[in-house]
């Protein structure tokens, strides 16, 4: 939306319009779809940020920059604020990035949408620099750059295949002969804390506490029942 309201403050950049209107529609499926399925506390937090970035937001730009700034130090302003937050959705794959590099695994990051990120940021960035309108040149210059990390990091670590346990349902990325889990419910990781607690601090303790008790303690021997009968002797006569 930020950039509809940039090209329509701008001349010559119809693609601008037509591309984010075909990103609003798609944008507004997904979101249509995540509040349809979402659980009702999610839902409601994810309205609130809609409500609060989307018109509380938008509208405040409009608004100021309409009434507080004229001709064209409103587009460089709005122009600005896209650069800004297109920098923001560039870098927001850092955490994908973080993950991959964590699992060793690249199974939320498809080379497909890698490979996408790289090509639009490239004629993003040409389009813009033909234009010589640097707010849309240069975030996509972060664009490449991490969608040629992405691409990078999934050929190291492309043959490191996921597995799950059967038994747990955790997810185990192999890399080689070793197993990493890869714990994503709170269940498993709360069993996994208490099993490396078992280990590292209860288990070597009652351990060494048995090899001491099997070492040092004496089996006792029986002893005589002190509650005996006193001995009575009866004098029998003749």
């Amino acid at each position: 939306m930020l950039w509809i309201y940039y090209a329509m403050l701008k001349t010559n950049v119809l693609l601008l319009i037509t591309i984010n209107s075909f990103g609003i529609v798609i944008e507004t499926v997904y979101i249509v779809f995540f509040l349809f399925y979402a659980p009702k506390k999610a839902r409601m937090e994810s309205l609130k940020l809609i409500i609060l970035l989307i018109f509380v937001g938008f509208g405040l730009i409009v608004v100021l920059t309409q009434f507080l700034a004229s001709g064209a130090t409103r587009g460089v302003i709005v122009g600005w604020i896209c650069l800004v937050f297109s920098l923001c959705v560039f870098v927001a794959p850092l955490g994908v990035l973080r993950q991959v590099i964590k699992t060793k695994s690249v199974e939320y990051m498809p080379i497909l949408l890698s490979v996408a990120l790289t090509l639009s940021a490239v004629m993003w960035f040409f389009y813009g620099l033909l234009l010589g309108d640097f707010n849309i040149a240069i975030p996509n210059t972060l664009g490449f750059t991490f969608g040629i990390i992405q691409m990078i990091l999934y050929f190291i670590y492309k043959n490191n295949k996921p597995i799950t346990n059967e038994k747990t349902g955790v997810m185990i990325t192999e890399i080689g002969d070793q197993k990493i889990p890869e714990l994503k419910d709170q269940k498993a990781i709360d069993v996994a804390k208490l099993n490396a607690f078992l280990q590292a601090e209860i288990l070597p303790v009652v351990a060494k506490q048995a090899q001491k008790f099997d070492h040092n303690a004496a089996i006792p021997e029986p002893q005589a029942d002190l509650r005996r009968m006193p001995n009575h002797t009866i004098d029998v006569g003749a």
